[in-house]
């Protein structure tokens, strides 16, 4: 992304003394009482863009005390999070606004509340997605739907408190940004017609890692009431040393001595996110930010040794979709094509995140599936060993601990769109939000089709997503330990008891270290 790109999008500076201020609670009198602008949207109401928080650069959110959406009319939405991608949308700094689709506005109606985190791991990614929009899920499921932007990346994530006490919060501040939304829709949520009392909590893969994170945050206990992840998840946090190695990698990246924290506060945008292409010290590639285990926000890591206690009387939802890989190893592309079995193991064994002999890797798929083809074996091991074990740890280590209300689903239903898509990463987002139609955005399009297949998996899913949100439950079999109920979720769903038991016992004899920390 160009600087000139950044400059286009009238990026802000920081907002001043008045960010300096803790986060406060919205209660009663200190509600919002000016009234929202919103437009019609079929059979319900959206109010795009509304301010929940203000900050200033690597600080902690200022909760929004007056209705702000300065976009509105203007634009679709509020400018997104700034990063190096999505460069068709308006990015900004003062990007924490929030959005809501209601049936209806009357307090009395008391609906429940399902609040939407984006994927894009912790770098990228917005919830101005077309397929992410909540209209549809709104009218189809009777319920708010509230959908958050935050800070992402370095904005978000960047570990700075070696520098002092005024970086307090620096490494968890874009999970702060998702507190203060909450506790603006735990304080404002009525005024829509919401049940602040019955606030669900959902996310896809960097969205759904977010949540689990939150789940160990204890700022966060009792501002939702249920949860659910798709294909994300957060068993460990980054290290203070590894996150304070990824500072210096980005400051030597910019050109900054290693003291100069004031360069980096003061520095145009443009540049800052140009710094962005640092190199991992720890994994390679480009410098990864996320939450970081800083003792305070975050006092342990979300689900190791075990599940957090604090979250373990929260109903959740724990999903995957059957070849999650299909999507970031495109079978289109280069590292989709030639696969024999002659190359297979070093071309699994360079995706997979757990260590295990590649050889009796594939081996061991060969003699479970003596019919499946070298790109079979492929995609099945990438996504058991790379996109699959964080939901395992985090499903068996609720089981452990006893919490009853958890339950699993795998979606198994291929893309009719595409047969080499397979079911890949990102395809239960359609049927969740009901937006079976989107051709085209910037992040791609729904490959589900809109035949009665496709409309029986939204029904199936989005209506277990809105079940837990309404009551607490799913609708299946719990997920308890030795049996593992699974909802195998397609047009002809079942459930079966740990249905992919082999490969799991199999990923298992190795540790699985969550990328980044």
């Amino acid at each position: 992304m160009s600087g000139g790109a950044l400059t286009r999008r009238a990026m802000t500076k920081g907002l001043g003394a008045a960010a300096l201020a803790a986060p406060g609670l919205l209660h009663g009198a200190n509600a919002l009482k000016q009234p929202a602008k919103g437009k019609r949207e079929g059979a319900v109401w959206a109010f795009p863009g509304i301010r929940y928080a203000s900050a200033a650069r690597f600080e902690g959110p200022v909760i929004a005390t007056a209705i702000e959406q300065p976009f509105f009319g203007k634009a679709d939405f509020a400018p997104i999070a700034p990063q190096t991608g999505l460069a068709s949308e308006a990015q900004a700094e003062d990007c924490l606004f929030l959005n809501i689709w209601t049936p209806e506005t009357n307090p009395a109606a008391k609906r429940a509340v399902m609040v939407y985190f984006h994927g894009g791991a912790y770098t990228s990614g917005s919830v101005t997605d077309p397929l992410t929009r909540g209209g549809k899920l709104a009218e189809q499921g009777d319920v708010v739907v509230v959908t958050v932007n935050h800070r992402l990346n370095a904005l978000g994530y960047l570990w700075l408190q070696p520098f002092g006490s005024r970086y307090a919060d620096s490494g968890n501040l874009g999970q702060l940004d998702l507190i203060a939304a909450l506790q603006w829709v735990r304080a404002n949520i009525a005024r829509f017609g919401g049940d602040p009392s019955r606030v669900m909590v959902f996310g896809q893969s960097g969205g759904g890692a977010k949540i689990a994170t939150l789940m160990a945050m204890p700022a966060a206990k009792g501002l939702f009431h249920s949860a659910a992840t798709m294909s994300g998840q957060q068993v460990q946090a980054s290290g203070p040393d590894h996150a304070w190695q990824r500072t210096k990698a980005l400051m030597a990246e910019l050109k900054l001595a290693p003291g100069d924290v004031e360069s980096l506060r003061q520095m145009p945008l443009e540049r800052l996110i140009a710094g962005l292409h640092a190199r991992d010290p720890i994994m390679g590639g480009s410098a990864y930010f996320g939450p970081v285990l800083d003792m305070t926000n975050l006092p342990r890591h979300p689900f190791w040794p075990d599940a957090a206690p604090q979250s373990l009387g929260i109903p959740m939802i724990l999903g995957n979709v059957l070849q999650e890989t299909r999507t970031f190893l495109d079978p289109h592309g280069p590292k989709g094509q030639g696969l024999t079995w002659e190359n297979l193991s070093a071309r699994m064994n360079a995706e997979v995140k757990i260590d295990l002999e590649p050889n009796y890797v594939v081996a061991q798929y060969r003699a479970h599936h003596p019919d499946w083809t070298p790109t079979q074996v492929y995609y099945a091991a990438t996504t058991a060993g790379r996109s699959w074990p964080g939901q395992v740890i985090e499903a068996d280590a609720r089981a452990q601990a006893h919490a009853d209300k958890t339950w699993v689903y795998c979606l198994t239903r291929p893309s009719p769109i595409d047969p080499l898509r397979g079911t890949g990463h990102t395809d239960d987002i359609p049927y969740v939000f009901g937006t079976l139609d989107v051709q085209h955005s910037e992040w791609g399009r729904s490959y589900s089709g809109t035949d009665a297949g496709a409309q029986a998996t939204r029904n199936l899913l989005q209506g277990a997503f809105v079940k837990l949100a309404k009551t607490g439950e799913a609708g299946w079999e719990p997920y308890r330990l030795p049996t593992r109920a699974t909802l195998l979720a397609s047009e002809t769903p079942r459930v079966e008891n740990d249905p992919r038991g082999w490969e799991r016992e199999m990923w298992g004899i190795a540790p699985y270290v969550q990328p980044g920390v």
